[in-house]
């Protein structure tokens, strides 16, 4: 049974202060960070780019799963796997040749994702899906953090859920946006193995309880 993950994200963290909600996430029950990169054209904001996930590579001591939110992902591919980075997430939307990235992105010997847009539907993964590692599922419109949840995500995940084992794929389903402690249960229950948190997380009084609460919801 895989267990269960969270992520906290840092595109929700206090820039001011990175290295101490770094050292936070260090020391708690998080398994992941979670980066998001934004350019400002594939979707309408801009977060950090390359010598802020420098920064952060040195001081976490968890995997960094990046999700990039940006066109032409290909361009960087060499550049977050010398940064250290274990995951690289690019979206459906952005990369025409999609298997075609991925390769390059396993090749470099990190694990491969592919993100969907909440109005891309699961369907599109068929002839692909056995060459993903991870399948985030956008539960908010991507480029902002703080957006209300979207409740077509419990369907889409069962859908995944059911092409992942048709197709016999090992592709972990993570979930981005609007998670908190009220839908965490029911996106597990649903087919959800990772958890991408960010202001439910970061804006609470204890982010470190916040965290060991997300995870016991999901044990």
């Amino acid at each position: 049974m895989q267990k269960k993950l969270v992520a906290p994200s840092l595109l929700a963290s206090d820039f001011a202060n990175l290295q101490r909600d770094i050292e936070m996430v260090n020391q708690s029950d998080a398994d992941w960070f979670h980066l998001d990169i934004m350019d400002g054209v594939f979707v309408p904001n801009i977060s950090f780019g390359m010598p802020v996930v420098q920064a952060m590579a040195k001081h976490a001591q968890k995997p960094l799963d990046v999700h990039l939110m940006i066109v032409d992902p290909d361009r960087y591919i060499k550049t977050f796997a010398k940064l250290g980075v274990h995951h690289l997430t690019v979206h459906y939307e952005a990369c025409p040749h999609l298997h075609r990235t991925l390769q390059a992105i396993k090749s470099e010997g990190m694990k491969a994702g592919v993100a969907l847009n909440p109005h891309t539907p699961v369907s599109l993964l068929e002839d692909i899906i056995q060459d993903i590692d991870i399948v985030i599922v956008m539960s908010v419109n991507p480029g902002f953090g703080g957006q209300s949840f979207i409740e077509n995500t419990y369907q889409k995940v069962k859908d995944l859920k059911a092409l992942i084992e048709r197709k016999k794929s090992n592709a972990l389903i993570e979930i981005d946006g609007g998670v908190n402690d009220a839908n965490a249960k029911k996106l597990v229950d649903a087919g959800a193995d990772i958890l991408v948190a960010g202001s439910f997380v970061f804006k609470s009084d204890n982010p470190t309880q916040t965290i060991k609460g997300l995870k016991e919801k999901i044990a």
